[in-house]
C-alpha cells in the first residue's frame, strides 16, 4: 500500500485518539466494522472520498486540513459526535411483556434445533441474541428485549439462567450435562411444543431465518462469528450491549436492506 495511505492512516489514529474516540466508536458513527478503521489506521485500506468528507465532518476540520499530512490539527468535536461517546443507559431486566415470549423463543429453538449435537447453551445465548437484534434492527421493536452483556465468549443474554431454572421448574424443559467431542457442554431438552399464537408472522421469519444460518455451528463458530457483528464490537466487556448500534452493523451482517 502507498506510503501516503499509511500516513494518513497514522494522521487518522492521532486524531482518533486526541479526541478520546475509541476505534469502535468510530466504526459506529462512519457505519463500518472495527477492523476496517483499524485497517484505515495501519494504510491496509484506502479512505474513500465519502469517508473522507465524512471524517471532517466527525472531527471539525476541513477537508484539506485532514490530507495536510505536515500540519498539525487541533480537533473540537461537535455536539453530535459528543453525544455519541456519551454511554447510554440501557435496562437490565426483561420486561414482563416479554418474559412469556421469552420462554416460547426459547422452547421455539429447542424444538427446532435442540436436539442437534452442537446446539448447547452457548449457541443458544447467540441464537437468542442475534434474533433479538435482527428483530430490532429490522421492525425496530423488540422480539423479546433480552439484555445482553459482552463477554469474551460473545453476547450473552444476563437473565437466561433465572429464566431457565424456572422452566426447569414449570417443567418446560430438562436440562443435560454432556461432552460435545472434548468439551463440556450443557444442552436444554424441550419437554413440550412452543406455543405458536404467541408470535406473529415477521417474529417466526426473523427466528427462522437465524435459525437456518446459524443453527449448524458450534459454539466457537457461532462465538467468533458474534465477535465481528458492530453491537459486539463497540462495547467494552462486561457492558451491556445497546441495542441502537445495531443500525450502525456491516452489509454482511445487516438484518435489513438499506436505500
Amino acid at each position: 500500500m502507498s506510503e501516503i495511505y499509511k500516513k494518513l492512516g497514522y494522521r487518522l489514529k492521532k486524531i482518533r485518539e486526541a479526541s478520546g474516540i475509541s476505534q469502535e466508536r468510530l466504526a459506529l458513527i462512519l457505519k463500518l466494522s472495527r477492523p476496517t478503521v483499524s485497517q484505515i489506521e495501519t494504510g491496509e485500506r484506502k479512505l474513500t472520498a465519502d469517508e473522507v468528507i465524512k471524517i471532517s465532518e466527525i472531527f471539525n476540520i476541513s477537508v484539506n486540513s485532514l490530507l495536510d499530512l505536515e500540519k498539525e490539527i487541533e480537533v473540537i468535536l461537535p455536539d453530535a459526535v459528543r453525544e455519541v461517546k456519551k454511554e447510554t443507559p440501557m435496562r437490565i431486566n426483561v420486561p414482563q411483556k416479554n418474559l412469556e415470549k421469552f420462554k416460547e423463543v426459547f422452547m421455539y429453538i429447542l424444538d427446532r434445533v435442540g436436539s442437534k449435537p452442537n446446539v448447547g447453551e452457548t449457541v443458544i445465548y447467540k441464537l437468542l441474541y442475534f434474533m433479538d437484534f435482527d428483530f430490532y434492527e429490522r421492525y425496530e421493536e423488540q422480539l423479546v428485549g433480552a439484555c445482553y452483556i459482552k463477554n469474551h465468549y460473545g453476547p450473552t443474554p444476563v437473565e437466561f439462567k433465572k429464566i431457565a431454572d424456572r422452566m426447569m421448574l414449570e417443567r418446560d424443559i430438562e436440562r443435560v450435562e454432556s461432552n460435545y467431542f472434548s468439551y463440556p457442554q450443557t444442552k436444554y431438552l424441550p419437554v413440550r411444543k412452543p406455543d405458536l399464537s404467541k408470535f406473529t408472522a415477521n417474529e417466526i421469519g426473523v427466528i427462522d431465518d437465524v435459525l437456518n444460518r446459524l443453527g449448524e455451528m458450534n459454539a466457537g463458530q457461532i462465538s467468533d462469528y458474534s465477535h465481528n457483528d458492530v453491537p459486539w464490537l463497540t462495547t467494552n466487556d462486561g457492558e451491556i450491549i445497546d441495542y441502537e448500534s445495531v443500525f450502525y452493523r456491516s452489509a454482511h451482517y445487516s438484518a435489513k436492506k438499506y436505500k
